[in-house]
C-alpha cells in the first residue's frame, strides 16, 4: 500500500511537493477506506483524483513516480558505467541542474511500513536511504552518501559484497534486486509491480495486441455492457497469415539475429494462424454482429485496456496511475472505475492516482474530500500539489462549483478570449 510520495527538482517542480494517502479526520464517510494500521488515522484512502489547468504540472508529478519506478528497475542493469544519471531537473531556474533530484516515498509491504528514497544529480547518485518503521520508531536498513553505505543491522544479506558492485550511477536497491537479495528483492518487487498507464489516443492495433496478450477478462466484457457501450460479448477470429507475410517475418529475424550476433533471439513459432479479437454487438432482429477493433468507438479501445490493467491492479492490490483519465471518457463511465477502486470489491487494498479535467468527478458520492488534490503553478512556472482539505470547507458545499468558481486555485483563467482582446 502506498502511504505518501514526494519529489523535488524535477521537469515543473521546483520545491518538494508531496502526495498523501492516509485518511484525514473529516468527518466524510467511512466506507471504502482500507484500514492501515501503521499511520495515526488507521485508514488509508483507495485513490487520489487530482485536478489542475493544461499544463499545470500533473502529469509531470505522476511522471516523477513513474521516474522513480525506471531508476530502481533499470539502473543497475541498463545504466552505462559512464552515462550519467537520466534525469529532468527543473529547467526554469538554471541552477537547479546543479541541484540533485529528490524522490521518496513511503510504502507499506507484509504490515511493514518502509521509508525510501534518494538524490541524484547528472553524474551520480549522491545520496539513498532506507528505513523500516514496524512501530513508533524508524529502523535504518542502510543510508547512502556518495559511495560510502552504512548499514543498519536488521539487513541481513552480502550487503557490502553488492555495495562494491554499485556504481555511481546506480542505485544499491537495484544492484541489490540483481544480485539476489532476499528483502531487497522484495521491494524491488513492489516498484516492478506499479502499473502505469498514459496513453490518452488507442490505435486499433494497439488496443488488439493488448487484448490479445493479456486475454479477454469477462469483467470488462460485462462493465462495457452496463455502461451502454453497445459490447455484449466477445469472438476469437483465426485470420490467415499470407506466405508472404511469413517468409518476410523469418527473414527479418534472421537478419537481427546476425547483426546482433546472437543477442537478440526471436520466438521460431511460425504459425499459419493468427488469432483477431472481435467484440460482439446487438444489431436488427436481435442478431449479433462482430466488430474488429479497428471499427470500436475510441473511447471502447481505450476502456479495454484500462480495465484489463485496472483488474489486474485490484486482483492483486496494486498501485496504478492513470493519466487523464476521462479521456474520450464519459463521467459516469470513469466514475465506474473509481467506484471499482472505492467499494467492497476492491478487498486486496489496490490504489488508484488519475489525472482528470472533468469536475463532474467532484461531486460523485464515492469520493470523499481528502481524495482530491490540485494542481496548480505559480508565477515562475514551478508546480504545487496541495490537497482540498488544505483549505476549509464544509461537508454540504458543492465542491465542484466551488473549484471552477476558482475558490480552490488550480483553474485556468475563465475568460482568455477576452484578454486575448486587451492585446490586440
Amino acid at each position: 500500500m502506498l502511504l505518501r510520495f514526494a519529489v523535488e527538482n524535477h521537469r515543473s517542480i521546483y520545491e518538494r511537493q508531496e502526495l498523501l494517502f492516509a485518511a484525514s479526520a473529516l468527518k466524510d464517510f467511512k466506507d471504502g477506506l482500507i484500514d492501515c494500521k501503521v499511520v495515526d488515522s488507521k485508514a488509508i484512502v483507495p485513490a487520489v483524483v487530482i485536478y489542475g489547468a493544461n499544463a499545470s504540472g500533473k502529469t509531470n508529478f505522476i511522471n516523477a513516480l513513474l521516474r522513480m519506478s525506471l531508476m530502481i528497475l533499470w539502473s543497475q542493469t541498463k545504466g552505462e558505467p559512464t552515462g550519467g544519471v537520466p534525469r529532468r531537473p527543473y529547467l526554469l531556474d538554471p541552477d537547479c541542474s546543479e541541484k540533485p533530484s529528490c524522490f521518496e516515498i513511503d510504502f507499506v509491504l507484509n504490515d511493514i511500513r518502509y521509508h525510501y528514497g534518494f538524490e541524484a544529480t547528472n553524474e551520480a547518485f549522491t545520496s539513498e536511504w532506507l528505513y523500516e518503521i514496524p512501530k513508533a520508531h524508524r529502523r535504518k536498513l542502510y543510508e547512502r552518501k556518495e559511495q560510502d553505505f552504512d548499514f543498519g543491522r536488521e539487513l541481513k544479506g552480502q550487503n557490502q559484497t553488492i555495495a562494491k558492485l554499485t556504481r555511481s550511477n546506480s542505485l544499491f536497491l537495484s544492484a541489490a534486486a540483481q544480485n539476489g537479495h532476499e528483502l531487497l528483492s522484495r521491494l524491488y518487487k513492489y516498484f516492478q509491480d506499479i502499473v502505469f498507464f498514459n496513453e490518452i489516443s488507442i490505435s486499433g492495433f494497439k488496443a488488439s495486441s493488448s487484448v490479445k496478450e493479456a486475454g479477454v477478462d469477462n469483467r470488462i466484457i460485462n462493465f462495457l455492457e452496463l455502461i451502454n457501450t453497445g459490447v455484449i460479448g466477445y469472438q476469437k477470429k483465426e485470420m490467415k497469415v499470407p506466405e508472404e507475410s511469413r517468409i518476410s517475418k523469418r527473414e527479418l529475424n534472421a537478419l537481427f539475429e546476425k547483426f546482433s550476433e546472437g543477442a537478440i533471439k526471436f520466438n521460431s513459432n511460425d504459425d499459419e494462424e493468427n488469432i483477431e479479437i472481435e467484440l460482439a454487438h446487438r444489431g436488427k432482429g436481435g442478431k449479433v454482429v462482430h466488430f474488429d477493433l479497428n471499427a470500436e468507438s475510441a473511447g471502447t479501445k481505450r476502456l479495454l485496456i484500462i480495465l484489463s490493467q485496472v483488474f489486474k491492479a485490484i486482483d492483486k492490490g496494486l498501485p496504478i496511475i492513470i493519466d487523464e483519465i476521462d479521456s474520450s471518457l464519459h463521467t459516469y463511465a470513469s466514475e465506474a472505475i473509481l467506484k471499482l477502486f472505492c467499494s467492497s470489491i476492491n478487498n486486496n487494498g489496490a490504489q488508484l492516482i488519475a489525472t482528470t479535467h472533468d469536475t463532474n468527478l467532484m461531486q460523485s458520492p464515492i469520493l470523499r474530500r481528502d481524495q482530491l488534490w490540485f494542481a496548480e503553478k505559480n508565477t515562475e512556472g514551478a508546480t504545487k500539489i496541495y490537497p482540498l482539505t488544505d483549505i476549509q470547507t464544509r461537508k454540504r458545499d458543492n465542491i465542484e462549483r466551488g473549484y471552477l468558481q476558482g475558490r480552490y486555485g488550480a483553474v485556468p483563467n475563465d475568460d482568455p478570449v477576452s484578454a486575448l482582446f486587451d492585446f490586440l
